[in-house]
């Protein structure tokens, strides 16, 4: 009955998986409820074990905690040397991954899976380590108690009040390709405790009265039972599908309960639940939807809806299968789930309806096979009408079943042209093309509308005698019944493929809007670009008005992201805001604030709800099924993580900044403490001597006085610069661009330098033609002052500087040169670099002159660079983009009254 060949696409994954396991190390857990019941003990004996049969074993961490018989079983086995950590004046003696890497061992030990390595480790837990081992191809053996298990900690602290701050990610243990579980009853273990085998004395009776109490050791045994069971099933589950096993393996009670659109419907689920809670049973309640789903009335479909989200409540699964056979879904489904037990309804048809059509129950039970059937039956919940055996309501639109007239027309044309030439039971095959095309094409009921009238016109048309129903042949009257039942046969075969695909096409329609968003946020940034592209998709599916709600500073959810049509009052807000409190949904179509206009959504991320999607449309019945709830909970679902991974990002991207800002404010302060002392020192000095003026001449005060104003002058400096600098990372500087000739900006920049410049040689070399250049003159001329200042810092006294500019294409270039010793070799770049000063040590600076400078040019849109002269010396040299059209500048001097000097 059942197709139980393994399906190639989880074969495929399965290959997969296998061949990037293949490098991998192994790894086995020993697996326990609370410390002391022998995990590292175990492991130890194994290890032995496998060092016995040539396996090259290494411990790297065994915490023995002082017992004899632990230390005894570490005798013969390679010790990794632990690595000794400086933690606040004592040294930690923590697991040394690299030596444990560079030995490369086939087997290692690794004790407490879950330890918080020490500061300065290269990772913060031990089962990080444990990962890269297992990367390398190192198989890996560790221990971890039941109560480290992540999604298990709020679980631990509410039986034995103790917050378990060490925990392990459940991904590490399901990866593990083993786990074995160390078990020990409580009293065993207490006795244990008493004796000392697992603490000193003191230590053993606080832990008796606390932590390891009678009732907290027999829940977190329960707790390590369950979850051992848990993955063994996993693992008996994964085995029956990698071998293709189609009988149920009753290892585990898991009931499944088959609804359907009936009043009978609401007794299963909650008998179900009650057998279910009896059995401690994992339970699930499916429904198949047929072609006949779609022909199904309104009251009955709500009814599955109803019944599907009562299951839901209850705890169950709630699962919808296509197919055509209800029956044969129903067991292939249950083999593949390793169900044990089957839960239908007690059939109510008539028993000819039954022969005619079949049960679906007796279906069932013919073959479960080894799986248990439970035919349950009560009271109606309300009177259920009579059957009707023909629906006098057309499925079809008029202009269909016209069509399919129409067609029988064309057909009986067609044969007629032919009657002449072919035997008339050769011409009944263009009657079942029409048949067939009219069921593709227009659906049921035109088809056996079609179907009729074919055999009809056979009988009239092209039956001797011809134009009458008479028969002259009995044996016709055969053909007219296979006819009609191979027609209708294929009709109502071609009208459920037709429903089929339709079907499909709508279920691929939502995938395929699913990958696309997906793949789409994916590639997206910011939180408005992300929340615009979900919008767009989910109203591309379910064709209705979508809004996305974000809590603002206080938790409020008060506006939208994006700007939108969906209209909300003070009521859909309070709603909104109840869905974003609870995580749950609510409004329209629910059973909690269902008087809204809208369905409301959380959007949960890893986090927590991050925010609510609203969603309004005109059909209720469209968002009330549950495979389009779950659809739309999985858009919202995509769309939380994208906007979760934008304000995450935003959030590293402000942590970096922030990084940064530290790293600049402790550069900042070591920088240019030094320069602020200095100066201030010199001036505090000078200042007291000058208070003591009786003793000291006129020409000593004279001197004081003038190194107070070089000091405050040279303070004035570094201050304005870190201003400049800030200015200039901050973005705060707006460029004031006006066209200007470059020769005014260099005469006012070397006119500020002139006592500074009046013991060197200066040329300029600036062409006559030199265009007007778009530039914040005030910027420039700073810029030029730098470099200017920088050149007669670091060239001996009395070195000639040469200042040129040139123009190329859409820029000008200028220069300035100096013949001084020249950049340190590989040091032209970092020179422009914050508080970088060249090894010099009479200068004086604070290594921001040449950054204010690549600052201005870069705003500019130039750039700034330095380099050696061939002949001796460095040129600095930067640029100036030619943008835009310069101004008509009309000359002052008349060229024919102007005089001309010889």
């Amino acid at each position: 009955m059942s197709d139980q060949r393994p399906d190639p696409d989880e074969l495929l994954a399965r290959v997969k998986h296998e061949e990037s396991q293949r490098l991998r190390g192994r790894l086995k857990i020993f697996f326990g409820a609370t410390a002391g019941v022998g995990k590292t003990y175990a492991m130890l004996e194994q290890a032995r074990d496998m060092q016995a049969k040539g396996v090259d074993v290494l411990a790297g961490v065994v915490e023995t905690h002082g017992r004899v018989e632990t230390e005894a079983m570490l005798h013969g086995l390679d010790v990794l040397p632990p690595r000794l950590v400086d933690y606040r004046g004592t040294h930690l003696q923590e697991f040394d991954l690299d030596a444990a890497l560079q030995r490369h061992p086939a087997l290692i030990l690794i004790d407490e899976l879950a330890h918080s390595n020490a500061s300065g480790s290269r990772h913060t837990k031990r089962w990080q380590d444990v990962d890269d081992l297992l990367t390398t191809g190192i198989n890996v053996y560790t221990t971890m108690n039941v109560q480290h298990m992540e999604s298990l900690n709020d679980v631990v602290a509410q039986i034995t009040n103790v917050v378990v701050r060490e925990t392990v990610p459940d991904s590490i243990v399901e990866q593990a390709d083993e786990v074995e579980l160390i078990d020990l009853p409580p009293d065993e273990l207490l006795q244990r405790l008493r004796e000392g085998k697992v603490y000193v004395s003191q230590q053993a009776e606080q832990a008796i009265e606390n932590f390891f109490r009678k009732g907290n050791l027999i829940a977190l045994r329960e707790l390590a039972l369950r979850r051992t069971a848990d993955r063994v099933d996993a693992q008996m589950q994964m085995y029956r599908r990698d071998h293709s096993i189609p009988t149920t393996w009753p290892t585990n009670e898991r009931l499944m309960v088959c609804i359907g659109p009936n009043t009978l419907a609401t007794r299963l689920v909650r008998a179900a639940r009650r057998m279910a809670a009896g059995l401690h049973a994992e339970w699930l309640v499916v429904y198949v939807e047929t072609p006949g789903h779609l022909r199904l009335s309104e009251a009955d479909r709500n009814r599955v809806i109803d019944t599907l989200r009562l299951a839901e409540r209850l705890g169950a699964e709630t699962i919808t299968l296509s197919g055509h056979s209800v029956s044969e879904e129903i067991i292939n489904y249950a083999r593949r789930r390793n169900i044990s037990k089957i839960v239908v309804g007690k059939p109510h048809r008539l028993r000819w309806r039954q022969w005619l059509r079949g049960s679906i129950v007796d279906a069932i039970i013919r073959f479960s096979g080894e799986i248990d059937v439970y035919v349950i039956t009560g009271d109606r919940e309300e009177p259920r009408s009579i059957p009707r055996l023909i629906s006098l309501r057309p499925t079809s639109s008029w202009s269909a079943y016209l069509w399919g007239v129409l067609i029988t027309l064309g057909c009986t044309v067609l044969a007629l042209s032919f009657r002449s030439l072919l035997d008339p039971l050769n011409l009944v095959m263009i009657y079942l093309l029409g048949v067939v095309l009219t069921a593709a094409r227009f659906g049921r009921g035109p088809s056996i509308l079609a179907t009729i009238l074919s055999v009809a016109s056979f009988d009239f048309f092209l039956i001797p005698p011809y134009y009458t129903f008479a028969v002259s042949d009995t044996q016709y009257i055969i053909t007219f019944a296979v006819m009609l039942i191979t027609a209708l046969v294929i009709s109502n075969l071609t009208w459920r493929t037709r429903q089929q695909a339709d079907a499909a096409r709508q279920r691929e329609r939502r995938t395929a809007a699913l990958y696309s968003m997906g793949r789409e946020l994916v590639s997206m940034r910011g939180i408005n670009n992300l929340a615009s592209a979900a919008l767009r998709h989910v109203n591309e599916v379910f064709d209705c008005q979508v809004i996305i709600l974000l809590p603002d500073a206080n938790g409020a959810m008060t506006s939208a992201v994006l700007p939108t049509n969906f209209a909300m009052d003070v009521k859909e807000q309070s709603v909104a805001q109840w869905v974003y409190d609870h995580s749950q949904m609510a409004g329209q179509g629910t059973d909690t604030l269902p008087s809204a206009t809208a369905l409301y959504l959380p959007m949960i991320a890893s986090r927590g709800t991050i925010g609510v999607m609203g969603v309004r449309t005109n059909d209720k019945l469209n968002l009330s099924e549950p495979e389009q709830l779950h659809t739309l909970e999985a858009f919202a679902s995509q769309a939380a993580l994208a906007i979760e991974r934008a304000r995450l990002s935003d959030e590293a991207e402000q942590a970096k900044i922030q990084v940064e800002t530290e790293r600049l404010r402790n550069s900042l302060l070591s920088s240019v403490s030094h320069d602020l002392r200095t100066p201030l020192a010199s001036i505090s000095g000078a200042a007291s001597s000058l208070l003591d003026s009786d003793l000291l001449d006129a020409e000593t005060r004279h001197d004081l006085a003038e190194a107070i104003y070089e000091e405050a002058s040279r303070l004035d400096r570094l201050v304005r610069n870190l201003l400049d600098m800030t200015r200039l990372e901050s973005g705060a500087i707006k460029l004031q661009k006006e066209w200007q000739p470059l020769e005014e900006v260099i005469g006012v920049a070397l006119a500020r330098l002139e006592d500074q410049l009046k013991d060197r040689s200066v040329s300029t070399d600036l062409p006559i033609d030199l265009p007007l250049v778009p530039l914040d003159g005030v910027l420039i001329e700073q810029v030029l002052l730098n470099l200017l200042e920088n050149a007669i810092k670091y060239t001996p006294a009395g070195s000639p500087i040469n200042l040129s500019a040139w123009a190329d294409h859409d820029q000008v270039t200028l220069e300035i040169a100096d013949r001084g010793p020249g950049l340190p070799a590989g040091e032209e770049q970092r020179i422009f670099e914050k508080f970088y000063r060249a090894q010099k040590p009479e200068t004086h600076g604070d290594g921001l002159g040449l950054t204010i400078c690549r600052g201005i040019v870069e705003a500019h849109g130039g750039r700034i660079w330095a380099e050696n002269r061939s002949d001796g010396g460095a040129a600095f040299r930067f640029t100036l983009p030619l943008e835009g059209t310069p101004p008509k500048v009309e000359s002052k001097i008349d060229p024919i009254a102007a005089p001309i000097e010889p």
